[in-house]
């Protein structure tokens, strides 16, 4: 057994000691079949809440409407749910009520893909009553009961499936693909948060193109912010590999293929409901990028976009020619090396130098003129000390009287 799940089994031990059933659940026990690290361990029980808490002393209420309470253990936190069936589910999000119940099998039944729906007791036995571990050993993706049910009831499990395929590359079977289809606007239903967050992992998965091509297939990519008019961007986005690029790189480059500028493209990624600081990165990139896209890297722009920057568009720029991603790399980061400065507070002159050597008062002119020094040093046209720099800003401005 996992040394994730046998750390935990005295918390099954101690269920079945009071009388009650205890499971392991969920993603654990399909990344566990799959020979994948274990991220959280999670528990089903036959016991409410209440009673999960009379069993054990530490305990934090953290979705008692839901049947969730943490129970601390060797000072790691588990969550344990009480087997649990749903009402009819409402705005094709969230079920009207909750009930909690004894039956493992009606708590599986709930879920929404059959390697979901699996459990493990604490002797290592899977409990397995939708086929959960054929369809992993087929790398088939299939809904527990009929697809069409499971997306009315949460229309965000059509972005899951999509998101599955992109992260373990398993095949979407028929029927779940064309319920994927025909309830594909459900969607719209969905807030953009609970999207992005799906979006994203499949965007970080092995299979990204795969799961591109499935949103573009599917129509699903009607109901995702900013995409609507791009199906044909997205064939083309999914045909480009992306094994070597981090996330924000990976928006950069879409945002490169839908062809937006600067404006564009921060709307498109405020839709997204992405942080200011994250469109700032990519951003960043996608200017470099256009830069790149039109010369070799000059001195200037390699200083504006910065080192980690430059890396990330060189990066794009390999994939896009077919190159290693990882080409030219060195030669950007000498090129970078050899820049006089990397910021302009390594120049060792202000303002105040400057209307000192001149003799006038503050304005517009000392952003002009700090600009000018900044770039010449850049250049190599001006070495970076004070007194190089006061003879050059004086002889400057005696040349332009």
């Amino acid at each position: 057994m996992n040394p994730e799940f046998q750390k935990a089994i005295h918390l099954l031990s101690k269920i079945e000691e009071a009388g009650f059933e205890a499971y392991f659940v969920g993603g654990s026990v399909r990344d566990d079949i799959l020979g994948k690290r274990i991220a959280d361990v999670d528990i089903a029980t036959s016991a409410m809440p209440e009673e999960i808490k009379a069993i054990f002393h530490k305990t934090i209420d953290i979705g008692l409407e839901h049947g969730t309470v943490a129970v601390l253990h060797e000072g790691v936190p588990y969550e344990i749910t009480t087997f649990r069936a749903e009402a009819e589910y409402k705005d094709f999000r969230r079920p009207s009520e909750v009930y909690f119940i004894r039956s493992l099998n009606e708590d599986l039944s709930r879920r929404d893909f059959t390697m979901n729906a699996i459990a493990m007791n604490a002797n290592g036995k899977l409990i397995d009553p939708f086929h959960g571990v054929d369809d992993i050993r087929l790398k088939v993706i299939q809904t527990v009961g009929k697809a069409e049910d499971r997306f009315k009831e949460d229309a965000l499990r059509m972005m899951r499936a999509v998101r599955f395929h992109s992260q373990l590359s398993f095949s979407i079977s028929e029927n779940t693909m064309n319920a994927l289809i025909r309830n594909a606007h459900l969607l719209e239903h969905i807030a953009v948060e609970r999207k992005l967050a799906e979006f994203e992992k499949l965007l970080s998965g092995v299979n990204i193109n795969g799961g591109i091509r499935v949103l573009a297939e599917s129509g699903l990519y009607h109901y995702l912010p900013g995409l609507l008019p791009y199906n044909q961007q997205l064939i083309h986005f999914a045909e480009i590999e992306k094994a070597a690029l981090n996330i924000e790189e990976r928006w950069a480059l879409l945002v490169h293929i839908l062809k937006k500028d600067v404006r564009e493209a921060q709307s498109f990624l405020k839709s997204w409901r992405l942080p200011g600081k994250r469109i700032k990165t990519i951003i960043a990139i996608q200017n470099g990028l256009d830069l790149r896209l039109q010369s070799v890297w000059q001195p200037l722009n390699l200083y504006h976009c910065g080192y980690d920057t430059a890396i990330s568009v060189e990066k794009i720029v390999n994939i896009m020619n077919r190159r290693p991603a990882n080409a030219h790399l060195e030669d950007v980061a000498d090129q970078y090396q050899d820049l006089p400065i990397k910021s302009k507070n390594e120049i060792p002159v202000t303002g105040t130098d400057l209307m000192q050597w001149l003799n006038r008062q503050a304005g517009a002119w000392i952003k002009t003129d700090l600009q000018s020094i900044e770039e010449a040093i850049i250049l190599k046209k001006l070495p970076n000390d004070k007194e190089s720099i006061k003879e050059w800003l004086i002889k400057c401005n005696q040349s332009s009287e």
